[in-house]
């Protein structure tokens, strides 16, 4: 029976010697992160900063986007933004939290209706205080910590104190330069990408660990091995897997991307990018790591594995 392999098996590529190249790249991405994050800032959604959104279908046709943005900027609203939302029969309409109660976003939202009057169907309206969007954000902030946190603590428990502190530096990188991204293009931050960021770190924890496994597996069986070469050949032998697991999830993100909606649309972008850094720092940053921290051979470095007593025999002969 033959397998597909998208990685031919046998290679021996060599990551080890180029880990300052990936190092520098990774520190640029990062700084170049924080920076677009602290001059352009995140395009927060009404889930994080409050207000009303409505979602509305034009009964005649294509909307007519510039006409509705000039009627609703004479109602006094403050910021409204007005996007096209998946097909071009459907309007997203966003508009800041009016100052008052409930009853004052009531009135925003009937004056919305009063000037598009009955030429377009209300499909959704969404009201979102200040109190609950700052509530959501101090969630999604903890949440991201603390799913880092636990994972720390995971693979602190499932392999030695050294790999924890490389997986958990790949899982910041994969982290900060997601909302690096989201910074430099603008697009919406919302519950849905806090989701996607979440699924994220247990997607690159995941290409992490079976690497990290066949790292640990072969310094049992190669006590006496280089270990830049070690960790080398551990990097090719799941590497082919690695690949096939990244390339099949894309083509389904990529589905979703481009058929699920614009409803989606931020959660899938979120997800692409993911599976793209999450590989790279899998690879190119999490394993090249390991070369500054002393790791352990097993509990009696004087003792042989049973592949050097094969190869010794085998030479004897």
């Amino acid at each position: 029976m033959k397998h597909l392999h998208l990685v031919p098996t046998g290679l021996k590529l060599d990551f080890i010697s180029k880990k300052i190249l990936f190092f520098v790249f990774s520190a640029l991405l990062i700084v170049s992160s924080i920076a677009l994050f602290s001059v352009n800032g995140l395009n927060y959604g009404i889930d994080f900063k409050g207000g009303i959104m409505m979602e509305v279908r034009s009964k005649t046709g294509p909307a007519d986007i510039a006409d509705y943005r000039d009627k609703l900027s004479n109602l006094g609203l403050g910021e409204v933004s007005i996007q096209e939302f998946g097909e071009p029969e459907e309007v997203l309409i966003r508009i800041q939290r009016q100052e008052g109660d409930e009853k004052a976003q009531q009135r925003a939202v009937q004056a919305v209706k009063d000037v598009l009057t009955d030429t377009v169907e209300y499909r959704r309206t969404e009201f979102v205080g200040p109190k609950v969007s700052e509530e959501l954000f101090m969630d999604g902030l903890l949440a991201v910590s603390f799913a880092i946190g636990a994972i720390l603590v995971y693979i602190w428990f499932r392999f030695e104190w050294q790999f924890g502190m490389g997986a958990v530096v790949a899982l910041i990188h994969d982290v900060i330069s997601t909302i690096g991204i989201f910074a430099l293009l603008g697009m919406e931050f919302n519950l849905s990408t806090v989701a996607a960021v979440l699924t994220i770190a247990g997607y690159s924890i995941n290409d992490t660990v079976v690497v990290y496994d066949r790292v640990r597996e072969n310094l049992r069986k190669y006590k006496k091995m280089d270990l830049a070469e070690l960790l080398n050949m551990s990097i090719n032998e799941t590497l082919s897997r690695t690949v096939m697991t990244s390339v099949t999830t894309m083509l389904a993100l990529l589905a979703l991307y481009i058929l699920g909606g614009e409803v989606i649309r931020g959660f899938s972008f979120a997800m692409i990018w993911g599976v793209v850094i999450g590989t790279y720092s899998s690879i190119c940053l999490a394993v090249p790591l390991l070369t500054y921290f002393a790791l352990r051979r097993s509990d009696d470095e004087e003792e042989e594995s049973e592949i050097e007593k094969v190869e010794k025999e085998e030479g004897a002969v």
